[in-house]
């Protein structure tokens, strides 16, 4: 999609389809007192009619509009100008998108330049919508042989700015179009089946990132090198699979070196069979979707390298594949960590904790000023949770906070649970220092506290995205792109 700004008389534009915003109740946006004007009041006989439904996001389509150019004027409501929040934006973006989507236009000229929100600016509004402009025309055909037969005709959106809005609206395409390819690259690789998108196909696509960037670059353990670094908690998860596990590391260095860098890490599971706790099957084609907090991980780097933001940021893919074979890992295995704790492995399934935690101990050589892992990594956060907020958990207020803050900035939400330590003697094993899990109550929480033993020595958050990574299954199958636009924004917000 290519994105541009336009200025000058609205009547005389010759874009295919003119998008303007309504308040409530039949308050007209300038760029629609405009357009009313010129057609002689036309405009504002449509909207006393009431055909334009009283409720946001709800759209007018209207057609040769008397004395404009453009083929179509489409009509949006907002909702109430006072007291227009984030939660109303967004909904009305998402109707606007559909109605657009509806559309055989090629261009649009989108007029959002006085639409007020509460502590949002011209900026903000421009980077959510081309966000969710993207992810609603975003389709994943590659194992099709032949793709869907009505492709998507739009290829040119417009920003109409007047003298004052023209450099925000420009920063907000910057960025809102770093977002999305980042998101879409992230997609893309998220899709792919287990049979394709192995742990050397995540480290081909670490590696394709980084070429040709001089900011980034990539490093990758082999199983013998997480051997020779007593990584057997990573390594117990592999030994099932013939497909080899990979710690992938990419260096993002904005800044000077000295400069320390912010560090996140992601679940990287390419197909979870659950291992020899195997899972129940009706559900187990969605397992290809274990390995989003590593997409996510590679999302959120490419958003922030093509923004060449000044701060150093380290990404980390703990990739491995989960499956039962004569060489799997048992249940009531005992293994040692990189750490030197020992773990008690009672559930094969609980495998993320497991590949996550000698991930978490690797990175402690980069002396992180924070620490960000992401996971999906229990069932247990959707019954919480369902698929609209992630699960956070901290042993930081501050860096909570801070994550919080600009997951309510993007509209990418979290909600925080504890990790006290009354939790913590759940994990409790008869032979080791610890079991991987701790049984069905609270069992995100508990998860939290496994990780929670491995992070002592820096600032570190876990962002539990099993809820609200993908949908696994009907006609809006797929990763979410979550929670990439909260990250890239916490990243922004430590510059």
């Amino acid at each position: 999609m290519e994105y541009a700004v336009r200025s000058g008389n609205l009547a005389k534009s010759r874009a295919q389809c003119i998008i303007v915003p309504i308040y409530e109740p039949l308050e007209m946006s300038a760029p629609a007192q405009a357009l009313n004007q010129a057609s002689g009041g036309q405009i504002n006989k449509i909207l006393k009619r009431g055909d334009l439904k009283p409720k946001a996001g709800q759209t007018l389509l209207l057609h040769d509009v008397a004395n404009i150019n453009a083929q179509r004027v489409l009509l949006v409501n907002m909702g109430p100008r006072e007291g227009l929040d984030s939660a109303n934006h967004i909904t009305a973006i998402g109707k606007l998108i559909g109605a657009i989507k509806s559309l055989a236009v090629k261009n649009v000229l989108i007029c959002l330049a006085d639409i007020p929100c509460k502590d949002r600016t011209l900026q903000w509004h421009i980077e959510r919508l081309i966000e969710h402009l993207e992810a609603g025309i975003y389709q994943y055909q590659d194992m099709k042989s032949k793709p869907d037969a009505t492709p998507q005709t739009l290829t040119q959106v417009n920003f109409y700015i007047d003298r004052t809005s023209g450099d925000s609206v420009k920063a907000g395409i910057g960025r809102g179009t770093a977002l999305a390819d980042g998101m879409r690259f992230a997609k893309d690789i998220a899709n792919t089946p287990g049979n394709i998108c192995t742990p050397t196909y995540l480290a081909e696509k670490a590696t394709k990132l980084c070429k040709g960037n001089k900011a980034l670059s990539v490093s990758i353990l082999e199983e013998e090198d997480m051997q020779k670094m007593s990584m057997g908690a990573f390594l117990a998860v592999c030994q099932g699979s013939e497909q080899p596990g990979k710690l992938i590391t990419i260096h993002y260095r904005g800044t000077d070196v000295s400069s320390r860098p912010h560090v996140l890490v992601g679940k990287g599971i390419t197909f979870d069979t659950g291992g020899i706790s195997l899972k129940s099957p009706p559900a187990m084609h969605e397992m290809i979707y274990d390995m989003c907090g590593a997409a996510s991980v590679l999302g959120t780097m490419s958003t922030i390298a093509d923004q060449k933001l000044p701060i150093n940021v380290i990404g980390v893919l703990a990739a491995a594949e989960n499956m039962p074979s004569g060489k799997a890992t048992r249940p009531g295995d005992i293994v040692k960590t990189m750490s030197g704790q020992t773990v008690e492995i009672l559930n094969t399934d609980a495998e993320g904790r497991l590949v996550l935690c000698d991930a978490l101990t690797y990175i402690g050589q980069f002396k992180p000023a924070s620490v960000i892992d992401i996971a999906t990594l229990t069932g247990a956060i959707v019954t919480a949770l369902g698929s609209v907020a992630t699960g956070l958990f901290s042993n930081d207020d501050d860096l909570a906070q801070q994550i919080s803050d600009a997951g309510e900035h993007v509209f990418d939400r979290v909600w925080r649970l504890p990790i006290w330590e009354e939790y913590q003697p759940r994990l409790a094993s008869a032979f080791a220092d610890m079991a991987n899990v701790g049984g069905r109550e609270a069992g995100s929480i508990t998860a939290a506290c496994y990780l929670a033993r491995f992070v002592t020595e820096y600032r570190w958050a876990h962002l539990d995205i099993a809820g609200t990574a993908y949908q696994g299954s009907g006609p809006n199958k797929g990763y979410s792109g979550r929670p990439i636009a909260l990250l890239s924004q916490y990243l922004y917000n430590q510059i």
